[in-house]
């Protein structure tokens, strides 16, 4: 029994640790715009004094104190795109990720990738957006990992101003 529970334990810590790094490979390219942020950031930015009676505020508050990585690439650049999607593509099936939602919509390709602990938590996040609107090729990836509700994601997103915080902001209100 010790040795499944100590196998399980290893599979799960390596398949977490994959995701980590898996996408670090974007980190640094002059292409991409990276944003990294990580579980120390997250411990300090939740230390953050604020007006207790800012519910929306105690709610970011209290969901950073949940999560362990988040990282967003983006790239006006096809063949980094392209990269970026493949390497996403083939993450999703490697760390069995579901597909939440798929948008394709005035350009836009929207398509999210979870992995649930629970009826209404999740432990893993994964949100890919392609846009050709307006002539502009763009292509956002965002990795998060915690346990967090896809409405937690929404408030992140947007109290940090990430790249395709607006897009999710309008998937999960539908």
């Amino acid at each position: 029994m010790k040795k499944v529970l100590l196998a399980f334990l290893v599979a799960l810590a390596s398949s977490s640790f994959y995701g980590q790094i898996v996408f670090d490979q974007f980190d640094g390219k002059e292409e991409i715009v990276s944003v990294i942020v990580n579980k120390k950031m997250f411990e300090l930015m939740s230390k953050v004094k604020v007006d207790p009676s800012d519910k929306e505020t105690q709610q970011y508050l209290k969901l950073i104190q949940n999560l362990e990585n988040l990282k967003v690439f983006s790239t006006t650049n096809t063949a980094a795109a392209k990269n970026m999607r493949d390497v996403a593509d083939s993450y999703i099936k490697s760390a069995d990720l579901e597909e939440l939602k798929k948008v394709n919509e005035n350009g836009k390709q929207v398509t999210i990738d979870v992995k649930r602990t629970g009826t209404n938590q999740l432990r893993e996040f994964l949100m890919f957006i392609d846009d050709d609107a307006n002539g502009i090729n763009r292509s956002v990836l965002m990795s998060l990992t915690g346990v967090f509700s896809l409405n937690d994601i929404s408030i992140l997103t947007d109290k940090m101003q990430i790249p395709g915080g607006s897009e999710l902001k309008k998937l999960t209100q539908k």
